[in-house]
């Protein structure tokens, strides 16, 4: 993508939705945002290998443990969020970013701002979590 965005460039609907403009910030913002998780991560496993005297007393022993837990679990997410990022960087690169997995409809600029990686416009979102509710009721 040849183009080159202004600074405080964002994606206006008064412009062709997905066009080159828009799939290149879309790239920068999941490019900036993926180094950014990445770096945290990087930074909780280096924090992580660090030797750690153990904890004499059995509370602060326990506090750590928790701790680490949550720690490993924030990572957990944050790594299925890179394979979510790098999935949305493949649908740009494929020119299908932006459209709803389900119905082939744009996603809208809002949502993607709000949630770069939505695969699905907010009434297929809504239809999926609805049918997700009435699965679990059922069980």
């Amino acid at each position: 993508m040849p183009e080159t965005l202004e600074t405080n460039y964002k994606p206006s609907e008064s412009e062709e939705y997905m066009c080159e403009k828009h799939l290149e910030y879309y790239k920068k913002k999941l490019l900036d945002w993926r180094d950014e998780v990445v770096r945290e991560v990087e930074t909780t496993f280096h924090d992580m290998k660090e030797d750690h005297a153990q904890e004499a007393d059995v509370t602060d022993r326990a506090s750590n443990e928790t701790d680490l837990t949550l720690e490993l679990r924030t990572r957990d997410r944050e790594r299925k969020l890179i394979s979510k990022i790098d999935a949305a960087l493949e649908r740009i690169e494929a020119k299908e970013y932006g459209f709803c997995e389900e119905t082939g409809e744009p996603i809208g600029l809002k949502r993607l701002e709000a949630r770069p990686v939505a695969t699905l416009s907010i009434e297929a979102q809504e239809r999926h979590e609805k049918s997700e509710r009435t699965q679990r009721d059922e069980w």
